[in-house]
């Protein structure tokens, strides 16, 4: 625990030098459980806002909150085989509605690391098979195909935890709009195959498109953003 603690201390030391920390002091709650748990700003939030979850494994615990708390339709992505056939034995809300897609920036398929432990739901896009479960093809799909085919203008949160696809999906949402009011991204940039220094130039375009940070998790790993024109709403919401 204490050896945690410390890898936690000096990764959030790590990036606090890098330029990487709380931009925007708002509201915010935290729903979720395990390292599936992360940080929304309430406000302007209502039960007629969109909510899409990418990346859910077998963790939905924040997802079934935002439903409970909010009273949401939620959208939740996940083209891997363990996810669909997890998701196909729970008893879920009629206002969670899954999608076995995952996020891209292409339309079609693409190879995925299979976790070499069958217990374990961290299907990658990036890295290699070795000590893995060999590779599998998933469908995929941009974020602006999957708002066009479910009718959905605005995305009032959007949730992804991509393991390491986030680096290539974002770029491609940030070159659409309107963009997402809240973005809640795990980065993976203890990945080898991720430098770090992408990750800081990817941080830095998000907030040239208009997004501010207003949490970091303590793992360092989770980051939660607003963009100014939620800000704006919610500032406005009193």
């Amino acid at each position: 625990m204490a050896f945690r603690r410390l890898k936690q201390a000096l990764r959030k030391r790590k990036l606090n030098h890098s330029g990487i920390w709380i931009d925007q002091q708002v509201t915010r709650v935290a729903y979720g459980a395990r390292s599936g748990i992360w940080a929304i700003c309430p406000d302007a939030l209502s039960s007629k806002s969109v909510i899409y979850s990418f990346g859910v494994g077998n963790n939905i615990a924040w997802d079934l909150a935002m439903i409970e708390h909010y009273g949401v339709e939620l959208h939740a992505f996940d083209p891997t085989p363990r996810s669909v056939d997890w998701i196909g034995q729970q008893s879920l809300p009629q206002e969670f509605h899954f999608h076995a897609v995952g996020l891209c920036w292409f339309d079609g398929l693409r190879e995925f690391v299979v976790p070499r432990r069958e217990h374990q739901f961290n299907y990658s896009s990036i890295g290699s098979e070795v000590e893995s479960g060999g590779k599998i093809n998933c469908p995929v799909k941009r974020l602006a195909t999957l708002q066009a085919e479910l009718a959905h203008d605005v995305i009032d949160v959007l949730k992804m935890d991509i393991e390491g696809g986030e680096m290539q999906a974002l770029p491609d949402i940030l070159a659409n709009s309107p963009l997402p009011g809240q973005l809640l991204v795990e980065f993976h940039y203890n990945y080898p195959e991720i430098p770090y220094d992408d990750f800081l130039d990817l941080v830095g375009q998000l907030r040239a498109a208009g997004y501010r940070i207003f949490h970091i998790s303590e793992r360092g790993y989770e980051f939660s953003f607003i963009h100014e024109w939620l800000l704006d709403v919610a500032t406005n919401s009193d």
